[in-house]
């Protein structure tokens, strides 16, 4: 059996396939199923510059489709990745947590945990359970003010809200 360019195709969508394991972006899988259709491409015998060729406009078409398209289908609703201390959960309400193994206080931000601070009093410890309104980032801490008790609602608990 010879090697033939088809082949060097189905390695390079073979590794970026594999490569996309570790990134969840669906860029390099877009990328890898661009590589195949090349390499079907090529097993018809044309030239590199028409593989090249093919190769850009494959990619052109399934990139975006696999970004904005596809990635979106495996993203859990209601969670923004990626944006997280970029201003988009100013307002939001949280109820504080405690943390077990060391127990700081602080609040979930999309599944994270960050330390908070009171940004009035300079308070880094509240009971568990406390409203607050999230207002920044200050490095890793999250600063916060306190929900007044006419503002608080059961749905804190739950799902953050902006505050009105």
């Amino acid at each position: 059996m010879d090697w033939n360019p088809a082949y060097t195709w189905l390695v390079i969508a073979l590794l970026l396939s594999l490569a996309e394991l570790t990134s969840g972006a669906m860029l390099l899988l877009a990328l890898g199923i661009a590589a195949a259709l090349t390499a079907a491409v090529t097993a018809l015998g044309l030239s590199l510059p028409w593989q090249l060729l093919s190769m850009g406009i494959f990619a052109g078409v399934l990139v975006p489709l696999g970004v904005m398209v596809i990635r979106p289908r495996f993203s859990p609703k209601g969670v923004a990745y990626g944006t997280t201390g970029t201003g988009v959960e100013k307002g939001n309400h949280y109820k504080t947590l405690v943390r077990d193994f060391d127990n700081a206080t602080g609040i979930k931000v999309n599944g994270d945990f960050y330390r908070l601070r009171v940004v009035e009093s300079g308070d880094t410890n509240l009971p568990p359970g406390t409203r607050v309104i999230f207002k920044r980032f200050e490095g890793t801490t999250a600063l916060v003010t306190l929900t007044p008790p006419d503002n608080a609602s059961p749905q804190d608990a739950i799902s953050p809200r902006k505050e009105p």
